[in-house]
């Protein structure tokens, strides 16, 4: 199939500009590929997780071990979607940078090694001793919709089964800004399955 900009361009639905590496409160939406019932299903109000439902949950609450000044709030696994708070705290001072390494040759160590070469080599150990390795909410994510379609893919191997795609391409989110809003989605989320019938995901 030949590209057609117009048909095919994907619009980022990204806050432009934003760092989504800074402090603060995420609303994360993500949902399943068509809509698709996959984690279980809700009766009488209440969620009830099947297998891959449960690695939906173990994955997300994982997620602080694997992540650096990063811990969830309030969440959710629905059948094809999950809702959650993220907070990403302060990057702590003096962490996430990786030490200057000493080990780049010098031209009196080495006749081959010419002043650029040196300088540039010097400039690339600068480079990787001040990277900030704190993650962005899309490395979050990424990570976790990666996880948990591995699991679930296991699975569907276990059962001879052909899973599909597991994911919606991209995800929603949203700032948290003041108490107020993180009361109102703190509670809409928790009450989510209660309010199946009427949710605009279904």
């Amino acid at each position: 199939m030949t590209y057609n900009p117009p048909k095919h361009h994907r619009r980022s639905i990204r806050l432009k500009g934003y760092d989504y590496s800074q402090a603060g409160l995420y609303f994360i939406t993500i949902c399943c590929q068509d809509r698709i019932c996959r984690f279980g299903h809700i009766e009488t109000g209440k969620m009830y997780l099947n297998e891959l439902g449960l690695v939906a949950y173990n994955e997300w609450a994982k997620l602080p071990q694997r992540f650096p000044s990063f811990e969830l709030d309030v969440f959710q696994i629905m059948p094809n979607h999950i809702h959650g708070i993220i907070v990403l705290n302060e990057f702590p001072v003096g962490a996430g940078f990786t030490p200057a390494q000493n080990n780049h040759v010098t031209p009196a160590q080495n006749n081959h090694v010419t002043p650029a070469q040196n300088a540039m080599e010097n400039m690339a150990i600068h480079i990787r001793a001040t990277a900030r390795v704190v993650p962005t909410v899309s490395d979050i994510v990424g990570a976790y919709k990666s996880l948990v379609a591995n699991g679930c893919l296991k699975l569907f191997k276990k059962n001879n089964d052909t899973m599909g795609k597991l994911w919606q391409r991209n995800y929603h989110e949203h700032i948290i800004r003041n108490e107020q809003s993180y009361m109102n989605i703190s509670n809409y989320i928790i009450t989510n399955p209660a309010n199946w019938d009427n949710d605009s995901l279904k």
